[in-house]
């Protein structure tokens, strides 16, 4: 049973009678944080990937092993089919959530910022960036410029030719260059302008505040119904200060590392409360990401294995 495995409380599959992992098993559990990486990258769900790659056991368990020239492409191709299948109903479902919508969080480890490629691709800004892709759009961006996959490969996964995903890969790429922030930011710089974001909140220091977030700031704030929530995006540095200034000091902060970026928990007598992630670009903070939905919440105090 891989790491993920244990922490969620799912399993690749039964064992066979005699105790020892047979061949289908031990290549599903080899690549399993992968192919959960690659599903949450597609949904930004982790309970939705968790059922992804639990349909994707049950497929795989059926297939002739002696067919299958490249396990991993092998595995990764269901994975991704399961994910579109999924991603279109969620779609329709995200249409109607109430308020803002964010990914749900994961507490990462700390080697995950070492991988500069996955924990940009995994963060809250580039998750919000996907979202606005087209369902293959985003497939095919996830599957060439994550994973590295050949177009051939991603081809059988989508369902198309592969001269035409080259061209969605292509459109893709551009849309998403055009959103992604502009600058790469240290994980050190991060954590910095965290903690110094943190002591501000503490002391109720709204000018150091403003000093931090840049003019045009944009606060999202996930409830999903279930708890207080802005309705729609805060915009604006004064507009955003004010609402982080109305803070309970009865609040504590600590530092965390989700998504693969340094992030704040915010805890209310010992219960996780708020997930608080940033976006930043020239020095400043440009997107702050509130997670609140409590069904979000739920993960956050156990990390979450991936990898590409």
């Amino acid at each position: 049973m891989s790491e993920h495995s244990r922490e969620t409380g799912t399993t690749a599959g039964p064992p066979p009678p005699d105790g020892r992992p047979d061949t289908a098993t031990e290549a599903f559990v080899a690549h399993r944080s992968l192919l959960f990486t690659v599903a949450y990258e597609m949904l930004g769900s982790a309970a939705d990937a968790e059922d992804v790659v639990q349909e994707t056991w049950l497929r795989w368990v059926g297939v002739d092993l002696g067919t299958v020239r490249d396990r991993r492409a092998y595995l990764v191709r269901m994975t991704t089919r399961q994910a579109l299948t999924r991603l279109r109903t969620l779609r329709r479902r995200r249409e109607t959530y109430n308020g803002p919508w964010l990914p749900e969080p994961l507490l990462t480890a700390p080697d995950v910022a070492e991988d500069v490629v996955l924990a940009d691709n995994i963060s809250m800004a580039m998750l919000l960036v996907l979202e606005t892709l087209s369902p293959t759009e985003r497939a095919v961006f996830v599957l060439r410029d994550v994973f590295a996959l050949e177009y051939g490969e991603i081809a059988e996964a989508v369902g198309r030719r592969p001269a035409a995903v080259r061209q969605i890969a292509h459109r893709a790429r551009a849309h998403v260059a055009a959103r992604r922030p502009r600058e790469v930011v240290s994980p050190a710089e991060t954590r910095g302008a965290l903690e110094a974001f943190r002591r501000a909140v503490e002391t109720g220091d709204l000018q150091r505040l403003l000093d931090m977030i840049a003019p045009d700031v944009v606060l999202l704030t996930d409830g999903g119904g279930a708890v207080p929530a802005a309705p729609a995006p805060v915009v604006g540095a004064d507009r955003v200060a004010g609402v982080l200034g109305r803070i309970d000091a009865a609040v504590s902060m600590r530092p965390a590392q989700v998504n693969g970026c340094p992030a704040l928990l915010l805890r209310r007598d010992g219960r996780l409360d708020t997930v608080l992630a940033v976006r930043m670009d020239g020095g400043l903070i440009t997107g702050l990401y509130a997670v609140r939905n409590p069904q979000k919440l739920s993960r956050v105090d156990r990390e979450t294995t991936v990898s590409r």
